[in-house]
């Protein structure tokens, strides 16, 4: 995904990997305003706390919430999600100003989304909600969740992501409980570790249904697939399957298997589930990808017939870039190897300012404090090193069999 300005100097792991899959982002937070998407050219200054509601260093047309790119567009992401029950605008704006005069930080982003999801997932005061309050609660506690894990890295705790990963899931799981019909929930094999779907119907009368399969990018939690296509395809009569692969979601955070470039592997037992039931038209199954998954999809749509239509969100036009070109100018005296020691422990955790050095680091397998660097490191490598099948080599009879470089 990617942030709403072209300011690079505020290089988060997210923002780091749009440039590798384009500007989903963009487009998102265009939907503000009808104006010119043109990203501004200036460098945004350095955030304070009273920075909020500023224009400076902002794409024209979208809302400025904070002054730093990267917060910005988690702000904008929080705030879309009001159109599909994922947020309410009062909290997140309630939240934006808390944060603000607090004085932005990872640390006041994680503290004070956290507070929001705990208080929406705790019983009110004095009421007993009925169940689409409770249910609506639960939703919106999921998406604040997913805003503090997603910068947690760089805050004071970073050993509580998978503590909040889990609440953000116990609030998506107790979400999918009260919808009516509740989701369809399993396990299907892969490799050693079973992929969790959430198989969602617009009712349970068992009626044969186009289906689309929904895959989140590389930092995406469940809560966005609900407002990225779930709401819409239930409204339009369609099924909808939303999953974790490797590298996503509980893969990621609890079992710790990273992602595999092979998202046809992924992708086919999924279809091999669908096709199973009675209520999929096995002839009309879409697949799509968001974000980073804008490179997967296609990838396993490549590999498997089955898929009737593809929508890549965005589509990759081009991959890392090659040689030193990116990397910043190394201070004084100072050569190669102690610039990447310097700057990579910061910038795997979005604290570096450098892009072509946060990169670098995000890729690099070595800092501890940010084990997922070491989950894109093997995405990304094999990428590089193999040539990747294309479409038009699906019919070649020794394509399967010799897939090598």
């Amino acid at each position: 995904m990617t942030h709403a300005s072209q300011d690079a100097s505020h290089l988060s792991r997210r923002t780091a990997l749009a440039g590798l899959v384009g500007g989903t982002g963009v487009a998102l937070a265009a939907g503000c305003t009808s104006s010119d998407r043109t990203s501004a050219q200036g460098v945004a200054p350095r955030p304070t706390a009273s920075d909020t509601g500023s224009s400076v260093g902002a794409t024209p047309g979208v809302m400025t919430l904070f002054r730093d790119p990267a917060f910005n567009f988690s702000g904008l992401w929080a705030l879309g999600g009001a159109g599909f029950g994922g947020s309410e605008v009062g909290e997140v704006l309630t939240a934006v100003n808390t944060i603000n005069k607090a004085g932005l930080s990872a640390q006041t982003y994680v503290e004070t989304f956290k507070k929001l999801g705990d208080q929406l997932m705790g019983a009110p005061e004095g009421s007993k909600p009925d169940r689409q309050t409770r249910r609506l609660r639960a939703l919106r506690a999921a998406q604040y969740y997913a805003q503090a894990l997603f910068f947690v890295l760089g805050s004071d705790t970073p050993e509580s992501e998978e503590q909040l990963y889990r609440a953000g899931r116990g609030a998506w799981d107790k979400f999918c409980e009260l919808c009516d019909p509740a989701p369809v929930t399993a396990d299907i094999p892969y490799g050693k570790t079973p992929l969790p779907v959430w198989f969602f119907r617009p009712d349970d009368s068992g009626k044969q249904r186009r289906t689309v399969i929904l895959t989140n990018g590389s930092d995406g939690q469940n809560v966005d697939m609900w407002a990225y296509g779930v709401s819409a395809a239930l409204e339009r009569d369609w099924n909808a399957l939303v999953y974790d692969g490797p590298g996503q979601g509980q893969l990621l955070f609890v079992d710790r298997v990273v992602f595999t470039p092979r998202w046809e592997r992924v992708v086919t037992p999924l279809v091999d589930w669908l096709v199973a039931r009675s209520d999929v038209d096995a002839d009309r199954i879409a697949l799509t990808g968001l974000s980073m998954a804008g490179n997967l999809a296609p990838r396993a749509a490549a590999f498997e017939k089955r898929i009737a239509a593809l929508v890549a969100m965005p589509g990759t036009l081009a991959g890392l870039p090659s040689g030193d070109s990116q990397d910043p100018h190394p201070e004084q005296g100072e050569d190669q190897q102690h610039l990447e020691q310097r700057g990579r422990p910061r910038a795997a955790c979005g604290r570096r300012r450098d892009d072509g050095e946060a990169l670098r680091a995000l890729l690099h397998p070595g800092d501890a404090r940010c084990p997922r660097g070491q989950g894109l490191h093997g995405l990304l490598h094999p990428c590089q090193k193999h040539r990747v099948p294309d479409h038009h080599e699906r019919g070649r009879p020794d394509h399967d069999a010799h897939p090598g470089p």
